[in-house]
């Protein structure tokens, strides 16, 4: 089963944005750069050339995977957000149990997770750490550092 990819309507027309330039005006500048790369001669000792076909694959990579978080993307309804469990789209003040440090984070899909934002995705280490838990319960989530035990403390 194909996984969705939560997007904000911001996020999806982020997304739509950059595969049009990546399609468009990328994938010109490219072909630009291979048709020079060809005119200097011998393709087997051609760095520039070389160069251009990893950029264009690296292009062409990155409009594959938009495409497809396009095909899988479901936006996320700010009015159809429940507040009764940890989900896409809630704000969660979470306390960590050793130290009662608070935090706040937005749980959001991959295209719109910026952590420095407080915006994190559910599929980070934290945010799936977090799904589908209650005021109260404990989450017990895999740091870098160890396990790192979070209280749920307010869901919006």
């Amino acid at each position: 089963m194909e996984e969705k990819t939560f997007m904000t309507q911001e996020g999806l027309q982020r997304t739509k944005e950059r595969l049009e330039f990546l399609k468009t005006t990328k994938r010109q500048e490219i072909a630009l750069k291979l048709a020079e790369a060809r005119s200097y001669g011998d393709l087997s000792e051609n760095s520039e050339y070389d160069l251009a076909r990893n950029e264009q694959a690296l292009v062409e990579s990155e409009i594959f995977d938009l495409e497809n978080k396009l095909k899988s993307a479901e936006i996320i309804d700010p009015k159809k957000i429940s507040t009764s469990k940890v989900g896409v789209g809630n704000k969660v003040t979470i306390s960590n149990v050793k130290t009662n440090q608070t935090f706040e984070y937005t749980i959001v899909g991959d295209t719109d997770s910026n952590p420095l934002k407080g915006l994190i995705s559910n599929s980070s280490p934290i945010g799936a750490g977090l799904l589908d838990k209650k005021v109260g319960e404990i989450a017990n989530i895999k740091t870098p550092a160890g396990i790192v035990s979070y209280k749920i403390v307010k869901i919006k």
